[in-house]
């Protein structure tokens, strides 16, 4: 007997109320909610949402400064100083969705927030919020916990501090994590772009450990200088043009290096304006060198920064990270066609100007050329070579859902690149097969540092690994979202991880920029008794098991991933598995100190060919005087979680 169908009545109609919708959905406003950990987590969200409208002031031309506070409570209070929400419209502002003054684009011509949702998401999520705003020597305030009205001031009051918006929220442990916090290296990244794109705006970020200022001069120029990791081939090459600024150079690495802004955003997943400026600096490279270059020979080892501002722009969802504009503003000029003839006509006069620059241009042009035909039968091998090997490759177990399809689960398609059979054999019984791949390496991975890219293709297992990933040109076609080392917790592992970190960093840093390579975190010890079993990832962890449980616990330390069951691997690669994001670390510290001086970079090693050099090349006195002086007993080391060298790649 068939079961029956659940009555579709009327009743089965509901309407939600904004905040409802917000905290039923918040990945439709947010994102991913996550704890704090990783720097696309919903609590930087809320943070930019908030700050986003201080900006915008900011560019109408009120307000130079702007201040953020985050208590050791995790609450953060963001103060700007421009005009001031108008007193009257406060509540609706703060707590009636579809309501601001972003809709008046007298009011806001190119702003970011576009939809009235932003405040109201920060609100809804939070369970403290507070929104007080000051108008001509009056000022009103309103406090929220869930988006419901706490405490409202109701008529305005006298007040003696200057025009602008006060807002101070605390995130709701209910709808994100107990232990969600704030990395201030996130918040200082974040802090950064502001500056740079707003050059003249001060930045003030207070915590615990201090204030530090965020101020830029020269805009974006600054911020290639920050991002080098090397010396540029040539001068930082400045474009402007209406509603367009560029600026760009040519590193020694590989790949192409992107940063793209529209109204102040950072669309990290770039969109209509970066496909305009690839587009554009092709065309004009081969015009004015009269020579039909391949386009990847004309933007390989390119930095670059775009930014355009859109009115009434279209984003590909609330976090606005991917511009589908067409067009600068509405039944107005087309916005690619506008950026192309802005870069052709611009770099043109430029490169006319500057014939020491165009001539080193064209060399590194040439260069990529001639590496690029180098290695161009050796490639056509490899490929031959790993299309026999496909069928029986037994080192790759791969998934079904990858990131470059439509399907819904694409964002966990993930490949753990494990040592050897031993620990690739507790992952292969232990993923989910529909989402989690296995790449099992043969023992240490040759140590690619200083070498060519023709290594890639004449390594076997180099050229399998980048070929299984689909990222031998770009990372348009990448198989997987997430690259994860997984290597014991001993000296063998943490040495095969440097070993995989250099090679990405050296042949696909784009692959690290874009926050596609992580490390696994596995339990270092389980403590159990007949009751409960807990794995404790670090010292402290098992210190508060061990209390638990009791004195008679039965202490476990796991020194490689062979050794835990298959059966308990799972619950480390589920859902909850814990992974620290491999991070390329800036060349320079753009901050200010608290009387606007810059603040100096403390680390050894500026520049990631400089961390590469020392950590991987042929030095080895010095290095082993490095570890001579940096060296710690092995009991010591028994209750830490080792880590690999913070300045080769700082686990975010």
């Amino acid at each position: 007997m068939a079961a029956p169908a659940h009555n579709y009545t009327e009743d089965s109609i509901k309407s939600l109320d904004w905040r409802e919708h917000i905290r039923l959905r918040p990945g439709m406003y947010i994102g991913k909610l996550g704890d704090g950990s990783l720097p696309e987590d919903g609590i930087y969200v809320l943070l930019k949402e908030v700050i986003d409208n201080c900006i915008d002031e900011h560019v109408m031309g009120f307000g130079n400064s702007i201040e953020i506070d985050i208590a050791e409570d995790q609450t953060v209070t963001v103060r700007d100083y421009g005009r001031g929400i108008p007193l009257g419209k406060l509540l609706e502002c703060a707590a009636q969705i579809n309501t601001g003054a972003k809709y008046d684009s007298e009011a806001f011509k190119r702003s970011v927030g576009l939809n009235g949702v932003g405040i109201k998401a920060v609100n809804a999520l939070s369970e403290f919020f507070e929104i007080q705003a000051v108008r001509e020597s009056q000022t009103r305030s309103i406090e929220f916990s869930q988006g419901l009205v706490q405490y409202d001031m109701g008529k305005p009051k006298a007040c003696t501090e200057p025009n602008g918006t006060r807002i101070a929220f605390r995130a709701d442990p209910e709808m994100f994590a107990e232990d969600t916090h704030y990395r201030v290296d996130f918040v200082r990244e974040m802090l950064r772009f502001y500056a740079w794109l707003n050059p003249g705006l001060t930045l003030i970020l207070r915590t615990p450990a201090g204030e530090e200022k965020f101020k830029s001069k020269d805009g974006l120029m600054d911020l290639i200088r920050t991002k080098l990791t090397e010396s540029p081939q040539y001068p930082i090459i400045h474009i402007e043009g209406k509603d367009v600024e560029i600026a760009f150079t040519h590193g020694t690495g590989y790949g192409e290096e992107y940063y793209s802004f529209v109204n102040g955003q950072n669309t990290t997943q770039g969109g209509t304006h970066i496909a305009a400026f690839r587009e554009a600096i092709v065309q004009e490279c081969r015009d004015f060198f009269k020579k039909q270059y391949d386009p990847a020979d004309v933007r390989g080892s390119i930095i670059a920064a775009i930014s355009v501002k859109v009115q009434e722009p279209v984003f590909e969802s609330q976090t606005k990270t991917k511009l589908g504009s067409t067009h600068m503003e509405p039944n107005g000029r087309n916005l690619r066609t506008h950026i192309l003839n802005t870069v052709v006509s611009q770099l043109d006069n430029f490169l006319h100007k500057h014939a020491d620059v165009a001539k080193s241009l064209q060399e590194k042009i040439n260069a990529n050329e001639k590496e690029r035909k180098e290695i161009s039968g050796i490639q056509k091998a490899a490929r031959e070579n790993a299309r026999k090997a496909k069928v029986c490759n037994k080192k790759l177990r791969d998934c079904r859902v990858h990131f470059d399809t439509k399907d819904k689960r694409r964002e966990d398609s993930t490949l753990f690149i494990t040592e050897g059979d031993s620990a690739s054999g507790s992952i292969t019984k232990s993923r989910d097969v529909e989402t989690q791949a296995v790449f099992s390496l043969r023992g240490k991975p040759l140590n690619c540092y200083g070498l060519t890219r023709k290594v890639v293709y004449e390594n076997e297992e180099f050229y399998l690994l980048a070929n299984a990933l689909q990222i031998e040109e770009d990372l348009e076609e990448l198989r997987y979202n997430r690259v994860v080392l997984a290597t014991d917790a001993d000296v063998d592992g943490m040495h095969i991880r440097l070993l995989m970190i250099t090679y990405f960093l050296q042949f696909f840093p784009e692959l690290v920029r874009k926050g596609h390579l992580y490390i696994l975190q596995t339990p270092l010890f389980r403590v159990r008794n007949k009751r409960q079993t807990f794995y404790c990832y670090s010292d402290e962890e098992r210190q508060r098991a061990i209390h638990i449980c009791g004195k008679n616990a039965e202490i476990t330390r796991f020194k490689g991933l062979g050794e835990i069951s298959p059966d308990e691997f799972k619950h480390f690669i589920g859902p909850n598995m814990r992974l620290e994001p491999i991070t390329i670390r800036d060349a320079a510290e753009a901050t200010l100190d608290a009387e606007g001086n810059p603040v100096p970079v403390e680390h050894k090693h500026k520049t990631v060919k400089e961390m590469l050099s020392f950590y991987m090349g042929k030095n080895t006195p010095e290095r082993q005087g490095y570890i001579v002086d940096n060296l710690r007993i092995e009991q010591e080391l028994e209750f830490q979680d080792t880590e690999a060298p913070a300045e080769l790649a700082e686990a975010a």
